[in-house]
């Protein structure tokens, strides 16, 4: 039995799809734990490009079980399109199973979201307005809606009721928003609960018969460390835990059972949205970085900030997910530039420092301290062994191990999900 978990080491984006996918070979159960349709995975297999955004990444393998943890809050709608999307393409979806405890996104989730985000202005956090953050807020709150009443319509009419005495109020009164109405709700999700009904189950006892029975289990996160409601440069951070303690969280396994954990990044460093991010390059080396790696969001299509890789940031997520080994992806992309710096460390009050501050007053005084290194110009797509990888590239890569104290198990030299060096 092996029990791995795939997590982002930076903002997201790191190409955590790809190894997901591959690693899915290998395993029984694909599960997702935490976060919503504001993520997105893409895949490219056999040339076939795939962008996910609720559906576990091991989709594509029909013979394993992919799972919806109750970590994740789902949109039905967007669930049943995706479904929809994969089932034109010639891929069945009947082994996905959705958590029962997994919180629904309701319309008046969406609809706070934007009206929440208008009202923030210049402060606003740069969500992507699909009702993740109120979702789960109601979670919290303990007034949210799950799977399991979804598929009960008594306990559903008289929830969504009494959601919309508040929420309507809120809504009209607060931010001068149009009320909902509650009819046209329950109609528009009584035919989601129709389509949804027979994958919605127990998953949490799945697992721990999985696990009894020695299965292999695959946890896939969405987002990232850095996006993490705790220990993610907060407030611009999603609304869940995508760390590997979601795991436990969002899926009911105990942490006893998890074997691996591998944590993703990227060659450089990308984010989407508004926060923080000290290696940033607002300059014609960010705009190279972008267009060579094709840096646009899979969910939004919004252009992803770019800059450096930065060690501080994957140390300190190497030690919050208790990472076992590293998945550096675009290793291609990078030499493409005319040099390349890693930075080592930031400058702070006229000291070096070597960890991540929780202040992002704090985190916006630190200055970047960088290592150069030349480049590698040539096609490594198809290379297979460490050994065989310019020694520019080697180089480069070993200095990341030194620094971050973790070990690099998958280097990612192209786009399909065969351009992978195995360690």
């Amino acid at each position: 039995m092996a029990v791995r978990v795939v997590v982002g080491t930076q903002w997201g984006d790191e190409g955590k799809g790809k190894y997901i996918d591959m690693l899915a070979d290998q395993s029984d159960i694909i599960v997702r734990y935490s976060g919503g349709n504001n993520a997105g995975h893409t895949i490219v297999a056999n040339g076939a490009k795939y962008a996910l955004h609720l559906i576990p990444s091991g989709i594509l393998h029909t013979d394993k079980t992919c799972i919806i943890g109750n970590g994740v809050v789902v949109d039905p709608a967007v669930l049943l399109k995706e479904m929809a999307g994969l089932n034109e393409r010639g891929i069945t979806t009947d082994h996905l199973l959705i958590s029962d405890r997994a919180h629904l996104i309701m319309p008046y989730h969406i609809g706070l979201d934007e009206l929440q985000e208008n009202f923030r202005g210049n402060n606003s956090i740069g969500t992507t307005k699909r009702g993740i953050g109120p979702c789960y807020a109601d979670k919290i709150e303990r007034s949210g809606i799950r799977m399991c009443d979804l598929i009960d319509k008594d306990e559903f009419v008289k929830k969504v009721k009494a959601n919309l005495e508040l929420k309507n109020l809120i809504i009209e009164r607060v931010y001068g928003g149009k009320p909902y109405k509650a009819e046209s709700i329950i109609e528009e999700y009584s035919e989601y609960a129709d389509k949804l009904r027979k994958y919605v189950t127990d998953t949490t006892s799945i697992l721990a018969e999985a696990i009894d029975e020695g299965k292999n289990i695959l946890f896939e996160g969405a987002q990232a460390n850095f996006l993490d409601i705790d220990f993610g440069t907060y407030p611009f951070v999603t609304s869940s835990n995508p760390i590997s303690g979601g795991v436990c969280t969002g899926s009911g396994l105990g942490p006893i059972y998890i074997d691996e954990v591998y944590g993703v990044l990227k060659a450089y460093t990308s984010r989407v949205g508004a926060g923080p991010f000290p290696t940033e390059q607002n300059n014609e080396v960010g705009d190279a970085i972008r267009e060579l790696g094709w840096e646009y969001g899979t969910t939004t299509g919004r252009p992803r900030r770019c800059g450096w890789l930065d060690t501080v940031m994957i140390k300190y997520a190497a030690k919050i997910n208790g990472l076992t080994a590293l998945a550096i992806n675009h290793v291609d992309t990078i030499g493409k530039l005319k040099e390349i710096k890693l930075c080592t460390g930031y400058k702070y009050n006229g000291q070096t420092i070597r960890y991540f501050p929780a202040s992002l007053n704090e985190l916006a005084k630190c200055e970047p301290v960088y290592e150069t290194f030349e480049p590698w110009d040539e096609d490594i797509t198809n290379i297979k062994s460490f050994d065989k990888l310019p020694e520019n590239a080697r180089k480069y890569l070993n200095r990341i191990e030194e620094l971050v104290g973790v070990k690099i198990k998958f280097i990612g030299v192209g786009k399909d999900r065969e351009n992978v060096i195995v360690r």
